[in-house]
């Protein structure tokens, strides 16, 4: 199966781990969600489909997904929450006020993770993340 134009099953077995039942189970309920889900909610979906899959399965299916960067995982509004990764990584900017989520693309941080290569001899994952502050409206509503 295809999600967002990459067969995430092929990734997995050139990683050399099989694509079991449940494995497929989760991931295509994690792509139908079609954005950020917790593992509650998407272990409520897993469960309407499929009952036998139990609570602790699902999240160790996220946790797999994470380590093999299939599946991003970040702190959005004081939740973890998981989205299906993408072609390319992407980032969030998190109103701490409304809760309003903003996708960002992925070249604001590519200067970032230079600078901390070349000036700390530090690889930094950049892949997936979420940065607090107030939006827009917010901070007019605000005054500020």
């Amino acid at each position: 199966m295809t999600h967002y134009n990459i067969d995430y099953v092929q990734k997995i077995r050139e990683q050399g781990f099989r694509m079991t039942p449940q494995r497929q189970i989760v991931l295509d309920t994690v792509c139908e969600q079609g954005g950020h889900a917790t593992a509650s909610e998407i272990y409520d979906s897993v469960n309407a489909r499929q009952p036998a899959i139990n609570r602790a399965t699902v999240y160790r299916i996220l946790d797999f997904f994470c380590d093999l960067q299939l599946v991003a995982k970040a702190e959005i509004g004081g939740q973890t929450m998981f989205e299906i990764m993408g072609d390319s990584p992407h980032h969030h900017l998190v109103c701490r006020q409304c809760g309003h989520v903003a996708s960002l693309p992925d070249y604001h941080f590519t200067e970032l993770a230079d600078h901390l290569l070349a000036e700390h001899g530090f690889a930094a994952d950049l892949s997936h993340l979420a940065i607090n502050g107030l939006c827009a409206e917010c901070r007019q509503a605000a005054g500020a």
